[in-house]
Formats: C-alpha cells, structure tokens, sequence
C-alpha cells in the first residue's frame, strides 16, 4: 500500500472517530432531535403521580422546566419502576426523571444528577395505631415497601437490627403497599421520608407518620448512563437545577406539593 493511500485511509480512519464521538454526545443527540424521552413510575406521590390520566407531580413540573433550559420538548414514559434501570442501560430512553436514591453502587454505573429530593427513610403506619410510637417499635410487625429501592434495603438492614426482626414484605408500588397499611394487612410502610408525609397530608385520619426517619441521611437525583456520553447532558441538567435554586423556581414547586422547601445540597453528596 503506498503512502498516499496510507494517507488517505488514516483521514478517513480519523473523520470517522470525529463523527463517532460526535454522534455519541447524548446532549447534542437530543438537541439535535428537539425531544428528549424520560422515564419513571407514576406512582410515586408526590414525586410522580397519575390523575385522570394526567402526569403531575414534583418531578414532572421540575423535569418540564429542564426541558425548557435545554430548549427541547419532553415526552415522558410511564413504566414499572423495576423496568426502569434496565431499560435505561438497553437505551430504550434517555433519561430517568424517576426519584432515584444516590448510593455508591448506582454512582458506579449510571451518571447521577443534583440531589432533587429527600430520599430519608421513614415510615407511615395507620392512624391511632399507638403500638407504634418510634421505628424501633414495627420490631415483630408486618411492613412493607416497594420491591427493589433502596429504602427496602434500608428497612432489611434496620430490621435486622431489632432484637425481633420485622416480617419486611415487597411490594410493586407503594400505592399497593398504603392499600395494605389501611386494610389492616401490615402494620406500616417504609419510604422517603416526603412520600410518606405527603401520604399522611393527603389521607389525615387514615395514615400518620413515625418520627423520627431511621437510617442514615439519603438523597434522590435523577439518572443518566453511565459513560462519557451522557456527561454533557448530566452538565446541562445540573446547571438548569441550580438556576431553579436561584430563582425560586425550585422552592415554589416544592412548596406546592410538600408545603415546605426542603433543604438539598447544591454539591453532589457523598455516598457510601
């Protein structure tokens, strides 16, 4: 093969790793189309919630206005939240706009965003059930909470704590586990600490809050791919959150479903 043809392999060798690389930038991909498609559950009041066929919630009005500052348009997924991770890595979507928990394991194989929620564990019971006064008390009862989130590993690991261990049972949703809770079937219910006020909020008189949340302080971000690709993405999406800190944006749409504006780090934490 003579030089000149050498040459012209290499360019064509390097114009093609130029237009790979290029093509694989998730954030230029996405402007490019003008959409970007996010995934979650909506059955995650009230971070995500399904009324009439209608998406609301906190992730759906804070994910609405990244989308703005992005400047795309945003089509949301509603699938079962053990769907959702794999999905995410098989490239069905591009974005998981789902509360997710920041933990040191999901940190080594997604790219998170900027805390957007309180992911502490607490627990709900039924209302006047006075058997239940501290965490520490569901020691022997039944409690549940949903298959395959962190805050049920963090039940197990409390659990096994008590000198009773709890009988921890799993659930798809929460919504199935509130069912059991106010048909007497278990005894409480363990997730974030917000999901569980708003619970009490929504159904005073039926549900009430155990205080104070166990477990070590957690908080929920929002998920990408792991890999360079998604870094600019993940880059542009904390820029827009930290414009929502600074403009009120963020405040006023926790106000509206949790009534009161929780504190979250403008730093990403660190996890173990």
């Amino acid at each position: 093969m003579n030089k000149k043809l050498l040459g012209l392999v290499a360019a064509v060798g390097v114009s093609f790793g130029l237009a790979t690389a290029a093509q694989a930038d998730m954030l230029s991909d996405i402007k490019a189309k003008g959409k970007i498609v996010a995934a979650t559950e909506m059955h995650y009041a009230p971070f995500d919630i399904l009324k009439d066929g209608e998406y609301q919630g906190i992730c759906h009005d804070l994910f609405t206005e990244v989308a703005k500052e992005l400047g795309v348009e945003v089509e949301f997924l509603d699938l079962p939240w053990q769907s959702i991770l794999p999905g995410l890595e098989a490239g069905k979507f591009d974005f998981v706009n789902a509360p997710v928990t920041i933990t040191a394991e999901r940190m080594s194989r997604y790219n998170f965003t900027l805390p957007i929620g309180n992911a502490t564990v607490a627990l709900a019971k039924k209302a006047g059930d006075d058997s239940i006064s501290a965490p520490s008390d569901i020691a022997g009862k039944a409690v549940g909470s949903q298959k395959g989130s962190a805050q049920l590993e963090q039940l197990k690991a409390f659990s096994e704590s008590l000198d009773t261990p709890a009988d921890v049972r799993e659930y798809v949703n929460i919504d199935e586990a509130l069912s059991d809770l106010a048909a007497g079937r278990i005894q409480a219910v363990a997730n974030s600490a917000p999901l569980m006020g708003y619970a009490a909020v929504q159904r005073a008189g039926l549900f009430e809050m155990v205080m104070p949340p166990f477990g070590d302080p957690k908080f929920f971000g929002w998920v990408a791919p792991g890999g360079e690709d998604s870094k600019t993405l993940v880059a542009a999406i904390n820029d827009a959150i930290l414009k929502m800190h600074e403009d009120g944006r963020l405040q006023a749409i926790n106000e509206k479903w949790l009534g009161s504006n929780p504190e979250l780090p403008t730093t990403m934490p660190d996890v173990k």
